[in-house]
């Protein structure tokens, strides 16, 4: 589920939420919304997810020199 990996993603890497939501979606209220039952569009979820795996929480950066 999309809101338990934000989640931890958030717990790991130490962000608050509306950190994540803005520097993610340019959304600083995303998070809320999610845990209040939002549902994400498909492209919503891909550009989180893709967001969370190029800012890796422990500091290095998997995306970079692609």
């Amino acid at each position: 589920m999309l809101l338990q990996r934000i989640e931890a993603y958030l717990r790991q890497s130490r962000m608050p939420p509306t950190r994540f939501g803005r520097d993610a979606l340019g959304d600083p209220n995303f998070l809320f919304n999610l845990r209040d039952g939002r549902e994400p569009r498909p492209a919503t979820v891909r550009r989180v997810l893709a967001f969370m795996e190029s800012h890796a929480p422990d500091g290095s950066n998997p995306g970079a020199g692609r």
